[in-house]
Parts: structure tokens; sequence; C-alpha cells
């Protein structure tokens, strides 16, 4: 069995990592071990304390440490970051920001994130723009969690229409939680996020979302080694 660890930006990812990748990517025979990443930790007391991406420095730092402790040949390593409020110590993200097509955009960021990591069982992973597309790819399915919001729940149904989710931007108050939160102030990403993005279910969100669909597909084709679209050779 691959094992495949998951660097996660907070609480939402690494939920819908265990949740809905996990038990997924075991039909694969990949086993999945998500965390969130490293935010500081305290040497003396021996405590760590993780969730959000706050500085890539430090994020790497994590990364780099996991690789080090899992140096097994079927170990593989990967991340789920959102683009969106991404930090600007990130590599190439000088570059990236004068890139209009936020597919090349995304694709540049991760291709640097993973030169700059410099190992050959790394899969970098960049959400557009943030976990929330997913939940954009039907936001009907937020009626689960929120009974008493059908007009808002339809305002963004109306708002996505048949638009790819993915590409809802990033600006502060246009990114896709952003969105949400302006129809539904109490929405909450950690359980009412995750999940509805359970129940919308990954046929659906690998329709909507590409650059999604791709990574884990890229993921399900681990076990087969040279047939992964990131090569680990």
């Amino acid at each position: 069995m691959i094992r495949l660890y998951i660097t996660a930006e907070g609480h939402a990812e690494e939920a819908f990592a265990k949740k809905v990748l996990a038990p997924h990517l075991t039909l694969h025979g990949i086993n999945a071990y998500p965390r969130r990443v490293r935010t500081s930790k305290d040497n003396r007391g021996g405590k760590e304390y993780r969730g959000g991406l706050i500085s890539y420095c430090k994020a790497k730092e994590d990364i780099q440490d996991w690789l080090k402790e899992q140096s097994h040949s079927e170990c593989r390593f990967t991340t789920m970051f959102d683009l969106y409020a991404l930090p600007n110590d990130f590599p190439g993200y000088a570059k990236a920001t004068k890139i209009p097509d936020p597919y090349q955009r995304v694709k540049f960021l991760e291709e640097s994130l993973k030169i700059d990591i410099d190992d050959r069982r790394f899969i970098p992973y960049i959400q557009l723009h943030e976990f929330e597309a997913l939940i954009l790819a039907d936001p009907r399915q937020l009626d689960w969690e929120y009974l008493e919001h059908e007009s808002q729940i339809r305002n963004l149904s109306a708002m996505v229409g048949n638009q790819n989710p993915e590409l809802i931007n990033d600006g502060a108050m246009t990114a896709p939680s952003k969105r949400i939160l302006k129809e539904i102030p109490e929405y909450d990403k950690v359980t009412a996020g995750v999940a509805v993005a359970t129940k919308i279910g990954l046929p659906v969100l690998r329709q909507k979302c590409r650059h999604f669909n791709e990574w884990l597909s890229t993921l399900e084709l681990l076990s087969g080694g040279e047939r992964a679209q990131f090569s680990v050779n």
C-alpha cells in the first residue's frame, strides 16, 4: 500500500481529506494520513500548534520534517492549500500575481513549490481559489445544514449558475467563502462546509472542479508508479 501524507491548510481541509478523500483513496491502494500544517512549536514544552497557512517558511519546515520522518519508498506527500490569501513568501508568488489565467497561475505556483521542496515523492496541490469552491459546485446542498435559508441558497445557486466554481475569484469580498458568508453569515467551514462537500460527493466535485479532479486523478494513480501524472522516478 502507498502511504500518502497530506499537509492540509486548516481544520476544514484536514476533515475533508479524512472523511472524503481517505476512504476513496483506500479503494486505489492508498492509505491517506492528513494533518494540518504546523504554524509553530514549543521545543521546551514539546507542543505543536497547527492550522493556518500564515507563512510558507513554516509550512516548508513542516513538510520537510515529515519527508525526513517518513523516508520509505512507498511514502508520498501532497498538500491542500488555498490559492486565496496565499502568503507572499510562497515560491514564485511575485511572478504568479502577473499571470492572469487562474489555471496557469496555480500550475506555476505548484511547480515552484515542487522545485523548492525538491523531493521526488512530493506532489503539490493548491485549491482554486479556496475550499469553498467545492461547496459552490452545488450550493443547493447547503440546505442540509441551513434549512431556514432557502432564499439565500437560491441566491447562491443563481450566482454560480453554470460557471466553473474554481474560477470564482479571490477578491477580499468576492472569494467563494465571502459569497457564502454574505448570504449565510453563520456558515461554519469546518462542520457545515465539510458536511456539505461530503453530501455533494466526489463525482460532482470532480465534474465541476477541473483542477481538483486532476489532483485526485494523480493521487489515484500513485499505486501504479509510472502512470502517475507527476513522476516519482
